[in-house]
């Protein structure tokens, strides 16, 4: 899992973008506990795609927010982009018997809208859009499913580890059931979530969905919902750990990764329809956000079938 890390600034914790290599499907499973890849120097951060934290087993600690969270049995924390983890130690999990599940919204297919939207709009990841708004979504699995969401788990992460023939379409199914359970648990928080939705966020994430295809900055965004740029800017970036010319990035690199796995349309024709006049910008963009070029992205994802 690779990922690029930002500070805006020195008073506020760092954001993580994960930057699959090309042709990696985007999403992650990991075990939390003793030997799990944690020591002293990590930082607190966050995420700007979702996860999840699931114990069957009572054991460890977890750190959201400025919360000292005692791990129970059954526990499933909802992580949502943005959501701020506290600076881990080297012993909080030592104790722990437990899954990590971190995935982008591409990861549920090609009809998902773009990653931005996908958290309003999508009903399996709705249970995701609270972002820095509040701590981390705590859940609890009754008992009696205890041994099914393990088996879950464990199925998606020896798909991803092994990558037989079909295991895309494998950890797909996968993930889907994982989150049509999360949203079975946070039925009733979701219904608050809906009641109480950022409507400022709405609207951004509205304005960019309309006109990311076409030149598009902070100002025209900020005009267009009715408030300063800068009050903008902090009020996005608080909410969601990224800035707004960021999600406009975003909703064009789904889009631009979409046209590139499934048409034959020249480089610079795909960069005019997602917002880049200039071709050159475009590649350079792009290869900044994956690693990698337009073209050989491509190549790589369309020999996968993707």
């Amino acid at each position: 899992m690779r990922t690029r890390r930002t500070a805006p600034n020195a008073d506020e914790p760092a954001t993580y973008t994960w930057q699959p290599a090309p042709g990696e499907l985007a999403v992650a499973a990991m075990r939390l506990g003793h030997g799990a890849d944690v020591n002293g120097a990590h930082e607190a951060h966050a995420h700007d795609f979702p996860g999840l934290a699931y114990f069957a087993e009572p054991g460890g600690v977890v750190r959201t927010g400025k919360q000292v969270r005692h791990v129970e049995a059954g526990d499933l924390f909802v992580i949502a982009p943005g959501d701020v983890m506290g600076r881990t130690h080297s012993d909080d999990l030592l104790d722990a018997h437990g899954w990590g599940v971190f995935f982008t919204a591409d990861a549920l297919g090609p009809d998902t809208p773009g990653a931005h939207l996908a958290w309003r709009t999508h009903p399996l990841l709705f249970p995701f859009v609270h972002g820095r708004a509040v701590d981390a979504l705590r859940l609890r699995v009754p008992e009696q499913q205890r041994g099914e969401w393990t088996a879950r788990v464990e199925a998606l992460h020896d798909e991803l580890r092994h990558r037989r023939e079909g295991y895309r379409e494998a950890v797909s199914a996968h993930l889907v059931l994982l989150l049509v359970a999360v949203s079975r648990l946070a039925a009733d928080v979701v219904g608050d979530l809906r009641e109480n939705a950022e409507p400022l966020l709405a609207e951004v994430f509205d304005v960019i969905e309309r006109r990311y295809p076409e030149p598009l900055s902070l100002r025209e965004v900020a005009a267009a919902v009715r408030i300063s740029p800068g009050h903008l800017t902090s009020t996005v970036r608080r909410r969601t750990g990224r800035t707004v010319q960021e999600w406009i990035t975003e909703r064009r690199m789904v889009q631009a990764r979409r046209l590139l796995a499934v048409t034959d349309l020249p480089i610079g024709d795909i960069g005019r329809q997602v917002g880049f006049p200039d071709p050159g910008y475009f590649a350079r963009t792009f290869g900044k956000v994956h690693g990698t070029s337009p073209t050989r992205w491509r190549g790589s994802n369309q020999l996968n079938g993707r």
